[in-house]
């Protein structure tokens, strides 16, 4: 009885908190669904021109996922699919989850950006990404990054 009380407790809390109306740029449900290389990451063949794409979270790279089993999943797919401008590899840690926003895709209603610091060999300033594994969008190189070879 107090787990369910507990459970309605925090999603009367984060519903409360949550917009009505997203302020995601990029949702794209007919994006495709990226290929897997053999190593389990992303084939990521298009380089974003916009700035703003995976560094403003109303921008993220929509990673997607299918149940919650593997949330974190398709975002690990993603970052070990990225290398440093010049092929460097990358290290990436999760920090936060931040800015609620409502989906479909969630018993509760809402979902939460994940926050990820990126850095590279050589990379004076780590790097913020907000990966959001609740929406589907067209997978892209974010700028200043590059897609990591396929062996």
């Amino acid at each position: 009885m107090k787990t369910r009380f507990a459970a309605a407790l925090l999603a009367f809390t984060i519903l409360s908190c949550v917009s009505t109306k997203s302020t995601l740029k990029n949702v794209d449900d007919n994006a495709p669904t990226p290929q897997l290389t053999k190593q389990n990451t992303f084939v990521l063949t298009e380089y974003s021109q916009d700035k703003k794409y995976g560094y403003n979270k109303d921008y993220p790279v929509n990673v997607f996922y299918k149940d919650t089993k593997g949330e974190d999943l398709n975002a690990k797919r993603f970052l070990d699919a990225l290398a440093g401008p010049n092929g460097e590899k990358v290290f990436y840690k999760k920090m936060e989850s931040c800015c609620p926003f409502p989906t479909k895709r969630d018993p509760i209603g809402a979902g939460f950006l994940d926050v990820y610091q990126i850095t590279w060999v050589g990379l004076k300033r780590p790097i913020t990404l907000y990966l959001n594994i609740y929406e589907k969008g067209k997978l892209m190189v974010p700028v200043g990054f590059s897609a990591k070879k396929i062996n």
